[in-house]
């Protein structure tokens, strides 16, 4: 083949394969995921479970495999009629409180895997033992496996219209779904009736039992009440057409220049908010972020209040709302800077019908606040419930923190005092003003307020200040009584910027404060990025993450950097004073954490999912997918939403850092893949001339012998006889040596060695090559000492016969090559030495790479053995040795091979 030719094979091996990408590509595509269809009405009985099972009667006879999976018990004999021939699931039983309960069984409907799959009520809670809280969190789930699934839901179980059905029935839904699984709907089918018909149904006992049905046309089954029912049903299956209708693009420019921004906080009033945003931002096709801003100057949350603002921001994640949490002592600045570096502008806020209090008469409200700073953003206000309140506002208790009394802030005090009264008592000796002495006590309560803990002291101080001027410092000295007139407004003056420097003071360390908490956690984001940075391997990655997150949290940790499913055990760390971190590695945690891995979504302690597990397991996502999944131990108590925020802060920088690292496994892996390519195609080359070779001097012998028609004498006979015999033995070492080289390339990380005693691997090398040149000399050295080496004897045998054969091929006959061996400090060294020309510089460079360029070669000169060379190279290298050669300084070449003696790594 001519240079150019060679260059065009080069090119096409470095090509990528097209149907390699192809089959990438196909693989890397996401399971599909199964269709929702819902069976929408605006109450009960309009008949949407018969609907249901009637489409899926059609279904089940054209063929496809539809399971009932579970069915509301029925008093209807019409509805029941149409479960008649469809395959049935048995319902799961469940007992709660000595009563015997019927669940839909998730998992045998995951086993079965049907096409279609028929799973009534979808807003229904299911028992404590279930692995949701939620049906419709089981759908998801039937979904995410491929399954299609047709669900019933009336229109007040709608999560952002809960408030909405409140004030239309005065009854509050408990039982609620989230608008975004009414979204994802691939078809909402509205099941509609008149309102005169249903309640002729109703009161025809075809919907309740008649004792209950009387009760429900006294609240919820007015004519009225089904009326405005039936239109906001209507409305909401009109808007879901509308927005399936809507080109991406347009959704895409309204998203862009539409973003809302709802104000919450303990206050049950706040869920009003969100959900009027919630339906706010679904009819403007807008995102919108829900604020919570931590009062700087207000008491620590009750726990009654820290339960609310936890359900409040659940709801507000449920209805896909964007948490940001802020701290600030002015929540009108701190709501303004945020919306104007984020581009809000609609901002929603809640407004309570308080009773007017003298506080109030001096303090503007905040929505006047921002109508006044954000005169370009709309302001929205929401109006609290008016009706029954069952929400009681906690009695405010004293903040420890702000009321802090302790006997060494009283003597920092007194000293401070005392010392502004000797201070002040030394300037009047010096005829000094007293405006100055006012400056000397006001200085000393900033400096009390500075070194002591909350507000007492300072205020304190602030009226003992003015006291003490007045008494010493006064005429007449020493009494409380003072001559001049203008003094009680000095004192007046004296005491209010006494007292709010005070209360400026601790402010200002009460930010502080925040300003260090903020800056610690912004520290260790840095830390942990440079380490993640600087960090690599799998296991060191995960071995840093977990320590940071013990460092931090306390609490054990398991770490799944691949799916459990089939029992692989997780990266565990011990938390001082924890649960036994190997429960983490139990069958029932690694279920939970294969489920997250399945679903992408939190599970465990303190969530809906799983709840009974030991642990909180979160994703680690990276573009769509879970690189990983985390389990911290919930002993200690549940995570509360900022522990979990500054967790998915953690989890997207460790996400980067296992991405980086999966996709240098991957170009690794790649370029070794194509560096074996790279070798295959010089070895097919390399051979290709030395295959020829034997082959032409087989044939040439052999046609001598059969096309003769003469007989050849004996000697010229055996003399072909001898060639075609040595021939075919070289050919068959190469493919020994070919054989040992693919073995060692496909599986160089999987090669078993074990200790061998090197003197008798030498010797079978020896015994071998003398088979075949048994005139030649061969002195072989080995030390005294028993010497054993961890290798593949086999292998190391075949290298020695390669490097002596080469040594006798290139020497002189009548010299002798030599074999020694030695140990050297934790090596085992291997030298075998000929007499021969030695090695030219031209060859070194190519010596064991078994492709020397050169275009002087002939096409019947002898077969090198490069390729040998090359081949005992590969072998001694996956041994974790060396093979090395260079000529000797009075004649020959010297190859060298170390082994270790610890074995190879």
């Amino acid at each position: 083949m001519d240079k150019g030719g060679d260059e065009a094979m080069d090119r096409n091996d470095d090509r990528p394969d097209p149907d390699e990408i192809l089959e990438n590509i196909q693989a890397q595509k996401a399971k599909p995921v199964g269709k929702l269809k819902i069976f929408f009405g605006y109450a009960a009985g309009v008949g949407k479970t018969y609907a249901m099972l009637d489409d899926a009667q059609d279904r089940f006879r054209s063929g496809m495999d539809v399971l009932v999976g579970y069915i509301e018990p029925h008093t209807r004999p019409e509805t029941m009629d149409k479960l008649k021939g469809l395959p049935m699931l048995l319902p799961k039983l469940i007992s709660y409180r000595n009563i015997e309960l019927k669940e839909f069984d998730l998992d045998e409907a995951l086993r079965r895997k049907p096409e279609l799959i028929l799973v009534d009520e979808l807003a229904h809670t299911n028992g404590e033992s279930g692995r949701n809280k939620k049906r419709y969190q089981d759908i998801e789930e039937l979904l995410a496996a491929g399954i299609d699934v047709y669900t019933t839901v009336n229109v007040q179980h709608m999560e952002s219209l809960n408030d909405v059905i409140e004030n239309i029935t005065t009854i509050r839904v408990k039982e609620t779904v989230p608008d975004h699984i009414f979204d994802r709907a691939e078809e909402i089918k509205l099941v509609d009736i008149e309102p005169e018909e249903l309640l002729r149904r109703l009161e025809g006992g075809k919907i309740y039992r008649p004792e209950r049905a009387k009760t429900a046309t006294q609240n919820f089954f007015t004519k009225e009440n089904l009326r405005l029912l039936r239109e906001i049903a209507l409305r909401c299956t009109a808007d879901k057409i509308s927005l399936d209708n809507q080109s991406q693009k347009s959704l895409s420019n309204k998203m862009a220049n539409t973003k809302m921004l709802v104000c919450i906080g303990p206050s049950p009033s706040s869920a009003k908010c969100i959900r009027w945003t919630a339906r706010a931002a679904d009819a403007f096709h807008a995102s919108f972020t829900a604020l919570y801003v931590e009062d700087t100057k207000r008491e620590s949350l009750t726990k009654e209040q820290q339960k609310s603002l936890q359900e409040n921001i659940e709801l507000a994640e449920t209805l896909g709302a964007e948490i940001v949490n802020l701290t600030g002592h002015d929540l009108a600045v701190v709501i303004t800077e945020y919306a104007k570096l984020s581009g809000i502008t609609n901002i929603v806020v809640g407004k309570s019908r308080n009773k007017k209090s003298l506080k109030s008469l001096f303090e503007t409200d905040l929505e006047d606040k921002l109508i006044s700073l954000l005169p370009t953003i709309e302001v929205h206000i929401i109006p609290g419930n008016v009706g029954k309140r069952n929400y009681k506002k906690p009695r405010k208790t004293l903040n420890p923190e702000t009321f802090h009394l302790s006997w060494q802030d009283f003597w920092k005090t007194l000293a401070i005092l005392l010392s502004a009264t000797l201070l002040s008592y030394g300037f009047q000796q010096l005829n000094i003003m007293n405006q100055n002495i006012i400056m000397v006590y006001i200085f000393s309560v900033l400096l009390i307020s500075r070194f002591t803990e909350g507000y007492v002291y300072g205020i304190v101080s602030s009226f003992i200040s003015v006291l003490t001027f007045n008494f010493f410092f006064t005429e007449p000295y020493f009494t409380l009584a003072a001559i001049q007139s203008g003094y009680p407004i000095t004192f007046l003056i004296m005491l209010l910027v006494a007292f709010i420097t005070s209360a400026m003071t601790v402010r200002i360390k009460s930010e502080a404060k925040l300003a260090v908490k903020r800056e610690h956690r912004t520290e260790v984001l840095y830390e942990i990025n440079k380490g993640l940075l600087a960090t690599r391997g799998l296991e060191k990655i995960v071995a840093l993450t977990n320590d940071y997150i013990i460092r931090l949290f306390d609490c054990s940790i398991v770490f799944f950097a691949t799916d459990p499913e089939h029992g692989e055990d997780g990266f565990v760390m011990q938390a001082p004073d924890d649960i036994d971190a190997s429960i983490l590695n139990s069958p029932d945690e690694k279920a939970v954490a294969h489920w997250v891995f399945l679903n992408q979504k939190r599970a465990g302690a303190g969530t809906d999912t799983l709840m009974g597990a030991a642990a909180f397991y979160m994703p680690v996502i990276s573009q769509g997918k879970v690189l990983a999944v985390w389990g911290i131990s919930s002993q200690k108590g549940k995570l509360n939403h900022d522990t979990r925020l500054f967790l998915r802060m953690i989890a997207s920088q460790a996400a980067m850092a296992l991405e980086r690292q999966k996709l240098s496994d991957e170009q690794n892996k790649i370029m070794v893949d194509s560096e074996k390519e790279r070798m295959r195609s010089t070895l097919l080359r390399a051979i290709s001339h030395d295959l020829r070779t034997p082959l032409a001097g087989i044939l040439g012998s052999s046609s001598a012998i059969l096309e003769n028609k003469h007989p050849l004498d004996e000697a010229t006979r055996n003399s072909l006889i001898a060639n075609i015999q040595e021939e075919s033995q070289w050919l068959i070492r190469m493919v020994e040596n070919l054989l040992s080289v693919t073995r060692i390339n496909e599986s160089a990380s999987n090669l078993v060695t074990q200790p061998e005693a090197a003197e008798e691997v030498v010797g079978e090398a020896v015994s071998r090559i003398k088979h075949r040149f048994p005139h030649r000399e061969i002195k072989v050295i080995v030390p005294e000492e028993y010497l054993e080496v961890p290798m593949d004897g086999t292998l190391i045998v075949q290298v020695l016969i390669n490097l002596l054969e080469n040594a006798i091929k290139y020497s002189p006959d009548d010299t002798s090559v030599e074999l020694q061996l030695k140990k050297n400090k934790e090596w085992a060294e291997f030298f075998v030495m000929d007499q021969g020309n030695g090695i030219s510089n031209e060859e070194f460079p190519y010596l064991f790479s078994g492709n020397k360029p050169s275009g002087t070669k002939s096409s019947d000169s002898v077969r090198g053995l490069g390729i040998g060379l090359s081949i005992c190279k590969t072998i001694v290298n996956a041994h974790g040795g060396e093979l090395t050669a260079k000529n000797r300084d009075d004649k020959g070449a010297i190859f060298r091979l170390t082994l270790p003696l610890k074995g190879s790594e």
